[in-house]
């Protein structure tokens, strides 16, 4: 399936839309990258790790966050496959009251298979757009395109790759959360050089314990026209330092055989 087009006009909303966007907002003298809202009006930090659902909730325009794996390791295939990275970070910002722009850089990696590779992988970028709820209610969404761009790596395909993610939150009571998301993928064909969709689907309930500590638990599968679908469990703790940091560690099980076969991961989301 042939989608470069569709990938090339995905990645060209980042700079045809956003700029123009910026100095709208600067005119009308709302919040914006260039406005920032006051530290003492700033929502409740939301974050993207470390489940696989991500928030439908942005950074609060002006303003900056940083969410960093300090390391996570998975294994597949009966321990034939491991794979490790290393300070996986997202760096978003906060554009408008309900938009954030987010710069994923996978900064080393290894991967152990009939053959070792290891160094930098790909670059994403993503927009975040908050439709509903970003600073009220009981419920949430957002839409969230991407771009991946091939950085030709040893651990890269070389190819432009997109999507787009769609994310739900509904507060179920003060101390437990409903997420909920729909991610669709174009990604490139591992034979007959093409591009092919991929689907995930994924719920996470998440659990406030105390007034620093939370827990998640969360069910992911990934289906493919050309490959088997993947179920996993993930389940983890965060730990909120103070407003602005929060650190966290879980794990991934899969539930079938074309899943990896167990994942660990831990690391951090810091506001400024």
């Amino acid at each position: 399936m042939q989608l470069l087009q569709p990938l090339r006009a995905l990645g060209a909303v980042f700079f045809l839309v956003v700029p123009p966007a910026l100095v709208a907002e600067e005119r009308g003298h709302r919040n914006s990258l260039f406005n920032p809202v006051p530290v003492d009006s700033m929502r409740e930090m939301s974050t993207d790790r470390p489940d696989t659902t991500e928030s439908p909730y942005t950074v609060d325009a002006g303003h900056f966050q940083l969410e960093m794996s300090f390391f996570d390791y998975s294994r597949s295939g009966g321990g034939d496959d491991q794979a490790w990275s290393f300070g996986l970070m997202n760096f978003k910002v906060g554009l408008l009251a309900d938009t954030d722009l987010q710069f994923i850089f996978d900064t080393w990696s290894r991967e152990r298979s009939n053959q070792t590779l290891s160094g930098f992988g790909d670059v994403t970028l993503r927009l975040k757009q908050n439709l509903w709820g970003n600073d009220s209610g009981s419920t949430a969404f957002a839409l969230m395109p991407y771009v991946k761009i091939p950085t030709n790596t040893a651990l890269s395909n070389g190819q432009w790759e997109g999507g787009l993610i769609a994310p739900f939150g509904i507060a179920l009571s003060d101390r437990l959360n409903l997420g909920l998301m729909a991610e669709m993928d174009i990604v490139q064909e591992e034979e007959g050089g093409g591009h092919k969709i991929e689907w995930l689907h994924s719920g996470t309930l998440g659990f406030t314990l105390t007034d620093h500590l939370g827990m998640f638990v969360e069910l992911v599968g990934i289906a493919g026209a050309q490959s088997d679908y993947q179920a996993l469990f993930n389940t983890g703790l965060t730990f909120s330092v103070s407003d602005n940091l929060v650190l966290d560690t879980g794990v991934r099980l899969g539930l079938n055989d074309a899943s990896e076969d167990f994942g660990l991961f831990t690391g951090m989301s810091f506001r400024f």
